[in-house]
């Protein structure tokens, strides 16, 4: 066996930390608020599929490996991990003294109940796939194999032996996941559907305990006192105040009500530039559309690909969204490593749509030929076409945006319906609309967090895509263990992608926040998640 430290891999995802740590007393005992989203759809592992209800759930509960306040992936519930030669079997070690919120000692039986809940077809988690790497993962969800096959075997309660299907240089980063987090069978399986909406029952093993959710106003942790690392946590209390209207969240961070804030209207952030407050953080993500496959028109191609081809994503980027994005011309962001790290993926890919300005007239007049060929010339005999969307957040001017683009283009009338987060997140996931707004950020650094969610019936693929090669792409480079082959295999799928135009990306995100001066020792990373366990005010 192989020993790896569980303190020296580094997570090339993370890319800021505000420094300034100091300890427990200089916070003034003064809670941390801040407003990343509106109400969750559910605090729920299993469930949840939005990275605002992964920051709570990562409040509440650690994986295996967690985020360090350094940032890099450390020793979570596990203090120390091994690795079996050919990369197959890792043997977790958890600590002695990780404990649950009500002391109860974290077992590795608290793992494997988790694990095996979450690929359980019944739960219908759309993080499934993530017990893919697993051992019969994909078969057990497929109903093709036993739960009792999958690769984890508690060795002792405090010893967690995982079989992978594959090797998977990166699996330290998938423990750290909250989707793979453990869980208390004996809380859970008795109350399956409502455990995650009462502080009573939500019993966590993280750094924090939740002892308030005042539904649409604010989700409260305080401090666990039961944590093992509690000593080195500095923040006793994070509220988070759940907002959507982004004029309401600048007037909340003007007048003091939260010192950490996402999601303030555009037309403000040079103010708050000027000001000192707002920070454009690098995110390793893509804004983009669904153009539902499984109805008309977007059960047809060339109806799919003129409508992304009249989209002028450098419009959207400048004029619209001000944020320093970049308009995207495929799927896969920058910064994820190719072969080798530069050069990067996406630029060895190259572009599959031009974003080029002088460019668009030419994008424009092949969309409207191949709407034409799709029997809609000038849009005419095209059905009513819905785009679905969630209010507040700066969605609507972007929506608007394609709205106008495509009238103008295409000669097609398209209507915007608003929702909640919290129900949208619902209908995109049924398909309701044609056209769903939809957005994705990496959960670790390769190019499998963003092409494994288009697989058929993969919970993540909104946009319903179906196409038999690019799944068996996906499956091969899941098996592959050459890096260049493996990664050429990415390459291919990718260009499958863009060639069917299930989606139109738009572009690649940036994180606008706006930060009080006081506050320190923030940890934010380029997956999207803020931590402010190590936060106080100077």
């Amino acid at each position: 066996m192989k020993r790896i430290l569980a303190l020296i891999l580094t997570l090339a995802a993370i890319i800021t930390v505000f420094a300034g740590c100091g300890s427990a007393a200089n916070t003034g005992g003064k809670a941390i608020s801040a407003t990343i989203a509106s109400e969750p759809k559910t605090l729920d592992p299993s469930l949840n599929n939005a990275v605002d209800g992964g920051n709570y759930i990562l409040c509440a509960f650690e994986g295996l490996t967690t985020i360090g306040k350094d940032g890099t992936i450390v020793a979570g519930a596990a203090e120390k991990w091994e690795t079996s030669t050919d990369g197959l079997v890792w043997t977790f070690h958890i600590r002695k003294d990780a404990k649950w919120s009500d002391g109860k000692d974290v077992t590795a039986n608290d793992f494997i109940y988790s694990w095996k809940r979450t690929v359980n077809k019944d739960t219908a988690a759309d993080y499934a796939y993530y017990v893919y790497f697993i051992k019969n993962g994909e078969k057990i969800n497929a109903g093709e194999a036993d739960m009792d096959t999958l690769g984890v075997k508690a060795l002792d309660d405090k010893t967690l032996e995982v079989t992978l299907e594959n090797a998977c240089p990166f699996f330290t980063e998938i423990v750290a996941f909250p989707a793979l987090v453990p869980q208390r069978e004996d809380i859970v399986a008795n109350n399956a559907s409502k455990w995650a909406l009462d502080p009573a029952t939500y019993v966590g093993n993280g750094p924090y305990k939740l002892t308030s959710w005042e539904h649409d106003s604010k989700i409260t942790f305080e401090k666990s006192d039961t944590y093992w690392g509690k000593d080195s946590i500095v923040a006793p209390k994070i509220e988070w105040y759940l907002m959507n209207d982004q004029n309401a969240i600048l007037s909340a961070f003007k007048n003091g009500q939260v010192a950490y804030a996402k999601n303030i209207p555009t037309d403000e952030l040079a103010a708050e530039k000027d000001a000192g407050n707002l920070k454009i953080l690098p995110l390793l993500g893509t804004y983009y559309i669904d153009l539902v496959n499984s109805k008309a028109p977007f059960d047809n191609p060339k109806v799919r690909k003129a409508f992304s081809l009249a989209i002028d994503r450098n419009y959207l980027v400048e004029k619209v969204k001000k944020g320093g994005e970049t308009p995207a011309s495929a799927f896969v962001p920058y910064g994820i490593a190719d072969v080798k790290q530069e050069p990067d993926f996406r630029t060895t890919s190259g572009e599959f749509i031009s974003t080029k300005p002088e460019d668009y007239e030419k994008n424009v007049a092949e969309a409207k030929k191949l709407l034409a060929e799709a029997g809609y010339p000038g849009g005419k005999g095209l059905p009513k076409i819905t785009f679905g969307l969630n209010s507040g957040s700066g969605h609507e001017p972007v929506a608007e945006a394609l709205q106008q683009m495509w009238k103008e283009n295409l000669g097609v009338e398209v209507e915007i319906l608003a929702q909640e987060w919290n129900v949208f997140q619902q209908s995109r996931k049924d398909g309701v609309y044609n056209i769903n707004r939809n957005g994705w950020l990496g959960d670790y650094m390769d190019p499998s967090t963003f092409m494994d969610m288009f697989t058929t019936g993969n919970g993540q693929n909104n946009a319903k895509y179906s196409n038999k090669q690019y799944d068996e792409k996906i499956s091969a480079a899941r098996k592959e263990t050459d890096t260049a082959k493996r990664i050429q295999l990415f390459h291919d799928a990718e260009k499958i992608l863009m060639e069917d135009a299930p989606i139109a990306p738009l572009y690649f995100y940036t994180e606008p926040v706006v930060i009080s001066k006081d506050l320190q020792g923030i940890v934010n990373t380029k997956l999207g998640f803020v931590l402010f366990n190590w936060a106080s005010f100077k």
